[in-house]
Order: structure tokens, then C-alpha cells, then sequence
């Protein structure tokens, strides 16, 4: 999977968990636009047909929502829901399992606005 990781989902141990389980993944530093704008950000992803994953569940799920008001489409936004509840949120080890359990079931990515935390 082609991924490009919001400024706050760059942690050293997600993006090795990542590449190391064959994501090809994008860093926003890569492209000139590390603390730029979240819609910059997806702007970028829809440009370089990457899924888009970040832990701003809140904007994300805006722009997700403005974008199909307007009929426009994206390649996916995958979020990860961090609230303090250590049972509950993902460690990095943690998301790239979930991809794949994504990614196994065969459920659309394209548009969609998906909550890793419900594949683990």
C-alpha cells in the first residue's frame, strides 16, 4: 500500500513497523511539506495517489466529509484514535496489522474515511 503519514503519524517506530511489513510510504519531509496544512497534506496524498493516515481523527474527518459533499474523491483516509486509554489506543507495532486486516477483507479504501482502531 502507497502511504503518506500526516506530520503526526512520522514516529521513527510506525514508519519502520510500516516499511518493514512493505508499505511504501512517503514522509511529508520527503516532498517539502513537513508542518504544512492538513489539507495541503491531503491535497499532496490525492496528488500522489497515497492513503493518507494520521491520528487528527477531528480535521481529517472534515476535509473527508467537504470532499464528498463536493463529489470529489480521494484515495483513503485512515485515522488512528489516540484517547488516553492505553487498552484502546494502537501502538505502532499495532497499525500495520490492522492495515493488513484491512486490506484482507477486501473493504473499499478509496473514499473512505476509516478508524484503524476498529481492525486490530
Amino acid at each position: 500500500m502507497k502511504i503518506y503519514p500526516d506530520d503526526d503519524s512520522v514516529a521513527r517506530a510506525l514508519v519502520r513497523a510500516l516499511r518493514k511489513t512493505g508499505h511504501d510510504v512517503q514522509l511529508p519531509a520527503d516532498v517539502g511539506r513537513s508542518g504544512r496544512f492538513d489539507a495541503i497534506q491531503l491535497r499532496h496524498a490525492i496528488q500522489s495517489d497515497r492513503i493518507l493516515l494520521s491520528r487528527n481523527y477531528e480535521d481529517f474527518d472534515d476535509l473527508h466529509e467537504l470532499l464528498m459533499e463536493g463529489r470529489g474523491h480521494h484515495p483513503g483516509i485512515l485515522v488512528i484514535r489516540n484517547d488516553g486509554d492505553r487498552k484502546r489506543d494502537m501502538k505502532p507495532h499495532q497499525i500495520p496489522q490492522a492495515i493488513a486486516k484491512l486490506e484482507a477483507s477486501g473493504a473499499p479504501i478509496a473514499d473512505q474515511y476509516i478508524i484503524l482502531n476498529h481492525w486490530r
